[in-house]
């Protein structure tokens, strides 16, 4: 027997007409946002890039708006989603929308958002909004995930070497953190790597610090569960 929750079954408080077109692709912006590693003073290009549902209706029913939203900080229920394309302009966000196919096996609901950055670099994500205000990241920078924001997550970029993730998990356990679920992808042996690690509470600012330093680290990020 499955279980649901109130918020599986009435969705999110929201502005906008639907729970997977409007207050899902807010909260794929806003775990975008946390992935790109965006604050409020950091708006680099981005390209949008909409499949089968979304791209169908998905304008109409805010969902262009919707993912903008998110990307910008806001929650489903803020006022200012309606104005949150002009919004993203004044703060100096280059937006562009397309449709696109994104195969045969993407949710209706998924759009892929990219990152252009002034220095050439990107960053892809992709997402699908599966009902109810949910959401679920399932591509970051072409690496398989699983993330939807239901609990506090740690995003590894680094090299695949043998006892990288003995090292950060020995280094979680001194501090008592508890760890619901791991998920790495990599390229291919001895190569890049995404590592994603699920924890119960946010770490501490001080055990951030001591984890980028750890050897074949690239890039770490910590990314809140959604509100």
């Amino acid at each position: 027997m499955n279980n649901f929750s109130a918020f599986d079954i009435i969705g999110p408080a929201m502005i906008g007409p639907s729970s997977s077109h409007t207050a899902g692709a807010v909260r794929l912006g806003l775990l975008a946002r946390g992935i790109c590693g965006g604050g409020a003073a950091f708006y680099p290009s981005v390209l949008i890039e909409l499949h089968g549902s979304f791209a169908a209706t998905g304008r109409g029913h805010a969902t262009d708006r919707g993912i903008v939203a998110g990307l910008l900080g806001m929650l489903p229920d803020d006022e200012r989603l309606k104005n949150a394309l002009d919004l993203a302009r004044e703060n100096g966000m280059n937006v562009e929308f397309r449709n696109a196919d994104l195969g045969v096996n993407a949710h209706p609901n998924t759009a892929r958002i990219t990152y252009l950055f002034p220095d050439g670099e990107k960053l892809s994500v992709t997402g699908a909004s599966i009902g109810g205000g949910n959401v679920v990241i399932q591509e970051i920078d072409g690496f398989e995930t699983d993330l939807n924001g239901e609990l506090d997550a740690l995003i590894f970029w680094h090299m695949d070497r043998p006892g990288f993730l003995a090292r950060v998990t020995g280094l979680l356990a001194c501090i008592e953190a508890n760890i619901a679920a791991i998920q790495t992808t990599r390229r291919m042996r001895n190569s890049e790597a995404l590592s994603i690690i699920k924890t119960d509470a946010p770490l501490p600012a001080d055990c951030m610090s001591v984890l980028r330093k750890i050897p074949f680290v690239h890039r770490l990020l910590a990314i809140p569960k959604l509100p």
